[in-house]
């Protein structure tokens, strides 16, 4: 049974998808295209940059491509993506740097093609990936997720998912005891670590404020351009804690990701209000999304593209490396229980 954060349904692939769909998509918007077509690294959906004609010399030259993305198919549904395009319009209309789905004449940002797969076509923005992240750069990482998160907090999204250890761990747990994923001799244990971990931080999610976050800003979603950071792909956009943003952008635990991460929360109290208590959910976090992670190459394991990337997945040096990284958190997460004034 497909857990509801993969989707009602068994996901499907891409196998209708030609360069001729492609174009077309992005010529139901509008555009004039000349043909040119390139495929932009994606796991989960199929991302194209296509070159469009124009009648002048554009001012950048990021205006003369636009770039369209296929949802995979089984993954979310037409309201939960809607969604998602609803937050990128809501942080555009407040200047917030995002980039938002163009829309057609009539308004719509989410279309279907005859082969039913549901598209979305983007501008092409300029960025550059950080390389470190200096302290002025935290300072202006922080003042953006608290723009971001005021911004997600004034208004419900009432079909996305909740991330709670319901739906990033018991589900996914289940999923994978039900695969043939998990080999019989890991499973009882991978079982009973994974269930420790559910048990002892239900207690620390009891009090927590769930609103629209990003869900996957992770280094690599963030982007430098020339005003400062702005995050790209929201795809994995959930009713979460404000705190899961805060430690994908700096998820070290050493003494200088601590420093990092107060640098961080500090310019982030300048814009808006958090609740330091939240950090006590990092660990907790953490361990939600090695979960998470294995349950979504199961979920896509007969999908090509997945097995060439992790070619390991279902081994034992796979699962050995799982058990114990899964220890390790159990013992992280206890560390963190009955510590109310919890701070990095």
């Amino acid at each position: 049974m497909s857990s509801f954060v993969w989707g009602a349904e068994e996901t499907q692939y891409f196998n209708t998808l030609t360069p001729e769909h492609v174009l077309e998509a992005v010529e139901t918007f509008g555009f004039q295209t000349t043909g040119r077509v390139m495929q932009l690294n994606s796991m989960e959906n199929r991302v194209y940059e296509v070159e469009i004609e124009l009648d002048e010399e554009p001012e950048s030259p990021s205006e003369k491509f636009k770039v369209v993305k296929f949802y995979r198919p089984g993954r979310w549904n037409k309201d939960q993506i809607k969604e998602e395009h609803e937050f990128l319009w809501d942080l555009n209309e407040r200047e917030i740097p995002a980039i938002a789905p163009l829309k057609t004449k009539d308004g719509q940002t989410l279309l279907e093609n005859t082969q039913g797969l549901f598209f979305a076509l983007f501008p092409k923005q300029g960025g550059r990936q950080c390389d470190e992240w200096t302290d002025p750069l935290l300072e202006q990482m922080g003042r953006l997720l608290a723009r971001l998160h005021s911004t997600g907090a004034a208004k419900k999204a009432q079909h996305r998912v909740k991330l709670d250890i319901e739906n990033y761990g018991e589900k996914n747990l289940e999923f994978l005891l039900q695969s043939n994923k998990l080999p019989k001799e890991y499973s009882a244990h991978y079982e009973n670590l994974a269930k420790q971990i559910f048990q002892i931080s239900a207690p620390l999610f009891s009090n927590v404020d769930y609103q629209r976050v990003h869900g996957d800003c992770h280094h690599g979603n963030v982007l430098l351009g020339s005003t400062g950071p702005f995050l790209i792909d929201f795809d994995d956009m959930v009713i979460g804690p404000k705190v899961q943003d805060i430690w994908m952008i700096i998820p070290g635990r050493d003494q200088y990701s601590i420093r990092q991460r107060n640098i961080l929360v500090d310019s982030y109290l300048e814009m808006a209000d958090f609740n330091r208590s939240e950090l006590r959910l990092i660990e907790t976090l953490r361990a939600l999304r090695m979960i998470h992670f294995s349950s979504w190459i199961a979920h896509r394991y007969e999908d090509e593209a997945f097995k060439r990337i992790f070619p390991t997945f279902g081994s034992s040096q796979y699962w050995e490396k799982e058990l114990h990284d899964l220890r390790e958190q159990i013992s992280h997460i206890q560390d963190n229980l009955g510590q109310i004034n919890y701070t990095y």
